[in-house]
């Protein structure tokens, strides 16, 4: 359970760095762990993180990399006059094998001039790179890898989650009683209306409506910002 509590953070942490809120379902999630978790643990990470699909890995390569450059408050005591050409070195590395070769051998060795540099993780400051459309974060050995690539369905369906969100909150905030049957509009937004339209079955059977219109009018109203889009949502008891 350890595992999929730090798979859960850091796959959070990797949507916020995304600016993707959880309700945005996401595609996939890659997970290297050293170890695969089973579908019960896997279902869970899926639910917290609104992924569709977590696939476990040995290797995230594709999708990142790394770049190292000197600890100057150690290099500098040590190689002073080399400094320069370590930087150059280190800018010229492949990020990836590097830190095999840092994690295997616990250094990176190479030469500058006649001078035999011997860098250890303390010597370096090291970032993680990311391939364009995907979010990393890693710790202790795990990292994970998001998909931040959104399909038109996959926003579709972020609408979705968030239109019903704001009504359930309109329902609340109204004092309404939970079993309480109501009326809906979404009032001035075009895309939104076409995607409450599509998903009309599902959005009354979450919110309990009886009715959603694009045109009326209904007694408690309330403007939304729903992932960028502006709409007014109305509602009243049936």
């Amino acid at each position: 359970m350890d595992e999929v509590l730090k798979i859960v953070v850091m796959g959070r942490a990797a949507r916020e760095s995304a600016s993707i809120k959880n309700r945005q379902p996401i595609s996939r999630m890659y997970v290297k762990a050293g170890v695969k978790l089973d579908a019960f643990y896997t279902d869970i990470i899926k639910d917290e993180l609104n992924v569709k699909e977590v696939v476990y890995t040995d290797d995230v390569r594709e999708f990142t990399s790394y770049t190292f450059k000197p600890q100057l408050r150690t290099v500098g005591p040590k190689y002073g006059k080399q400094l320069g050409g370590i930087q150059k070195e280190l800018a010229g590395l492949d990020g990836n094998a590097a830190m095999d070769e840092l994690k295997a051998n616990g250094a990176l060795k190479f030469m500058v001039g006649e001078v035999c540099v011997e860098l250890k993780e303390e010597d370096l400051l090291i970032t993680m790179s990311q391939k364009e459309g995907y979010v990393s974060q890693e710790d202790n050995g795990m990292t994970v890898v998001l998909d931040a690539n959104l399909t038109e369905e996959l926003i579709e369906e972020g609408f979705l989650n968030e239109i019903i969100s704001k009504i359930q909150n309109m329902r609340k905030d109204s004092g309404f009683e939970v079993m309480d049957r109501i009326r809906v509009s979404l009032l001035g937004n075009e895309t939104l209306a076409k995607v409450a339209e599509k998903n009309k079955e599902a959005i009354c059977t979450k919110v309990l409506a009886d009715e959603l219109s694009y045109e009326k009018t209904f007694a408690i109203s309330k403007e939304w910002d729903v992932n960028g889009e502006k709409v007014t949502i109305t509602v009243e008891k049936a």
